[in-house]
């Protein structure tokens, strides 16, 4: 694998991490409801669940997911139900409208809840979602020649694991600095709203793949 072939992936990494989705939606989520630490775990979850589906790629174990089907389906509707669950409490939350501000570095244990509670819900959103595996299926092998070993993926995938932590950590960091504006009682209801329909959205459109 070539430099420019590394920096070829790199680019289309990017073009594809910028576009919104499940992620984007979830790590947003987190970093309002809970703020900057559960956003930035939350963030964490999600590239550690991408390298964890690049690196099984890699081994040929995505390959054996993707073609088994009860697997593979299994794997679809978990991950449309805790999308649905997500947007749940989140249009709860837009519902009722009572919101108690949240500031970091509080209580050692209760900061530690939310990291636990921010890398658990950006992990399970990632790694219930089939289609980081098919994209890894996809696109991966045409970054590499076929007399290469499986294992050139790896970086690969790595790599773009590295670029969603970094973006999705711009992004808490945004919010973070736009809290005083995002903690508004009416700007966080319509925001829980948005949130909550958008993983809706999300979560129907991945069921919609699987009929």
């Amino acid at each position: 694998m070539t430099w420019q072939t590394y920096g070829s992936f790199a680019l289309f990494a990017l073009v594809v991490t910028l576009v919104p989705g499940p992620d984007f939606a979830v790590v947003t989520r987190n970093a309002l409801a809970g703020g900057r630490r559960r956003g930035l775990f939350a963030g964490v979850g999600v590239a550690a669940s991408s390298a964890v589906q690049g690196v099984a790629v890699a081994l040929g174990l995505g390959a054996v997911i993707a073609a088994s089907g009860p697997v593979f389906q299994t794997i679809r509707w978990v991950g449309v139900a805790y999308l649905v669950f997500l947007a749940g409490q989140a249009l709860v939350s837009a519902r009722r409208g009572r919101y108690d501000v949240v500031r970091d570095g509080g209580a050692p244990g209760r900061s530690a809840g939310a990291a636990v509670v921010g890398l658990r819900q950006g992990f399970l959103s990632n790694i219930t979602n089939p289609k980081v595996l098919a994209f890894y299926l996809a696109v991966l092998p045409q970054f590499l020649p076929g007399s290469q070993s499986p294992w050139q993926a790896v970086p690969l995938a790595l790599t773009h694991a590295l670029i969603s932590a970094v973006y999705l950590t711009l992004l808490v960091l945004g919010i973070d600095r736009a809290r005083i504006l995002l903690s508004r009682r009416r700007v966080r209801r319509w925001l829980d709203g948005l949130t909550g329909v958008a993983m809706l959205g999300f979560g129907a459109r991945l069921a919609a793949d699987g009929l």
